[in-house]
């Protein structure tokens, strides 16, 4: 599994007109059939985890380049587009939409010849993939939409965003090769705005803050309270030198604590797949990893670079022309051979031209 990338995007209000949603309907509809055909569903899932082409992609369909709106209304349309006879099927979406992810995977076994064995599997990484991000990446932004592409042949990608007051961040992840959920899991991490403070336990530099969490779990919570003040307000007692941050797991979460010793959990993936093990209960045992046995968890945002707010007029920075040079032979392709009208055909090219 390859977690691909993030995007950071302003949010915009309102909605996409009904007269642009339909035809971006229409032409999702014909892109993917024509990926498919052309390159099977696989490319399709590694284009969708690549986020320079799903942002490319979202402009030619014809949407804002540069908003929120490019995930939560590109991957509406194409839930509405892809069809079981493709090989693919698209669950979830934005809030409540989300939440239906499971069962509509489950759905999935009526067309495809998956078995129960794989279904679970496949509702495991929807949870898994969003549980991660909000809880093992602590970078302030709230996941509030989740869409999973999955295949006959079992392969699954996750476009998923969280908010953060005025910005969107987007994650891609990819069923490729799978190794582990949580370590080190993106190829790469790209991102216009750098958080100050995040607590990322899927770096390879958390690895021994991992391990100390859930040797802690395994070793009784309850002497985790010499750590923790009883009182309306729990804090960490920690050397006047170290930042305090604000870690209030309660008694509700002492008692998912508990419940996690009896469990004895043999992993960190295992740990965090837990129920009621958030990012309070994560950050806390991360932290008393660090000033106890001193396995010091990464404080570092894991976005490298961005791409997602270059412009045609050099603002922030230049488009990486070489990329989407690549990004447009490919779409033309897949636009030259789709079943549309030569009017809505000549737009797309025209618009992806035009954003360069």
């Amino acid at each position: 599994m390859k977690k691909t990338g993030t995007a950071d995007l302003p949010l915009h209000g309102g909605r996409a007109p009904r007269w642009l949603f339909n035809r971006m309907v229409r032409l999702s509809s014909a892109i993917t059939e024509v990926i498919v055909q052309e390159y099977g569903q696989k490319e399709f899932l590694l284009r969708i985890a690549d986020p320079h082409w799903f942002q490319a992609f979202t402009c030619v369909i014809g949407f804002d380049w540069h908003s929120s709106g490019t995930t939560t209304t590109a991957c509406g349309a194409l839930k509405m587009a892809i069809t079981p006879e493709t090989g693919i099927i698209v669950a979830g979406g934005k809030g409540a939409a989300s939440r239906k992810t499971p069962a509509e995977i489950e759905k999935a076994a009526e067309v495809f010849p998956l078995s129960t064995k794989e279904i679970e599997e496949l509702k495991y990484a929807s949870r898994i993939s969003a549980k991660v991000d909000n809880t093992c990446i602590q970078d302030s932004y709230q996941l509030y939409h989740h869409s999973f592409f999955l295949t006959e042949e079992g392969e699954w990608a996750v476009v998923q965003q969280g908010m953060n007051e005025n910005y969107a961040r987007r994650y891609h992840w990819l069923s490729d090769n799978v190794e582990s959920f949580v370590e080190e899991p993106h190829s790469g991490i790209c991102s216009d705005r750098l958080e100050k403070k995040t607590l990322d336990m899927t770096s390879r530099k958390s690895e021994e803050a991992r391990k100390t969490s859930v040797d802690l779990v395994n070793d009784n919570p309850g002497h985790l309270l010499q750590y923790l003040r009883e009182g309306k307000q729990k804090t960490l007692i920690m050397p006047s030198h170290h930042p305090v941050l604000e870690v209030d797991v309660g008694r509700g979460g002492f008692e998912v604590l508990r419940k996690a010793y009896e469990i004895q959990p043999q992993n960190y993936e295992e740990l965090i797949a837990l129920k009621g093990i958030g990012p309070k209960r994560v950050r806390a045992l991360a932290l008393v990893s660090e000033i106890v046995y001193g396995a010091e968890p990464s404080w570092k945002d894991p976005a490298r670079f961005s791409f997602a707010h270059g412009g045609k007029d050099g603002f922030p920075y230049p488009v990486d022309r070489k990329t989407y040079d690549h990004t447009i032979n490919t779409l033309q392709e897949a636009v030259d051979a789709a079943r549309i009208d030569q009017k809505e055909k000549l737009y797309a090219i025209k618009r992806l031209r035009d954003f360069l």
